[in-house]
């Protein structure tokens, strides 16, 4: 029988899936961005997160999709995170060729729906914005995505 450093040491396409399951995140971000055409910036984003112990195992993810950063998130966590159209797209095609079973499979149909507008230059426009605000609000923990920055947001949600 494997161990669970035998079956890490070969990424193939089931493990990732279950691993993104129990620790992916497909995310949206609503960033407030003068400079931008309707002042508000949108950044979608694919992560991992793992205590730092756990680094490597974020490394050969890495390593397995062959773009996207490793870095600290915040205190003893590093994240694997995706970002840019392009890289986001080749995530997209993996996890509709290898579907996710947990309930991130709604985030990641809602994260696939913000990629679509935001191709179709949607994001550009305040009621394109607005549908992806509401679009967001529904994914990870519902956290209300009215168009105040992110940081406002966070700092809401800490409050409550």
């Amino acid at each position: 029988m494997l161990g669970a450093d035998n079956q890490q040491e070969r990424l193939d396409e089931l493990w990732i899936v279950g691993f993104v399951d129990g620790e992916g995140c497909f995310h949206v971000a609503l960033n407030e961005l003068p400079k931008m055409t309707v002042g508000w910036q949108v950044l979608p984003e694919f992560r991992i997160v793992q205590h730092q112990r756990d680094v490597l195992l974020l490394e050969k993810i890495q390593r397995y999709f062959g773009f996207g950063s490793v870095q600290r998130n915040h205190g003893d966590r590093q994240e694997f995170r995706v970002r840019g159209m392009e890289n986001l797209e080749r995530i997209i095609s993996f996890f509709k060729e290898h579907p996710l079973q947990s309930v991130k499979r709604h985030d990641f149909k809602i994260f696939c729906q913000v990629l679509e507008m935001m191709k179709r230059k949607e994001h550009l426009s305040s009621e394109g914005l607005q549908t992806i605000a509401d679009l967001a609000s529904q994914m990870n923990r519902k956290v209300p995505r009215s168009l105040e920055s992110s940081e406002t947001i966070r700092q809401k949600s800490v409050k409550d």
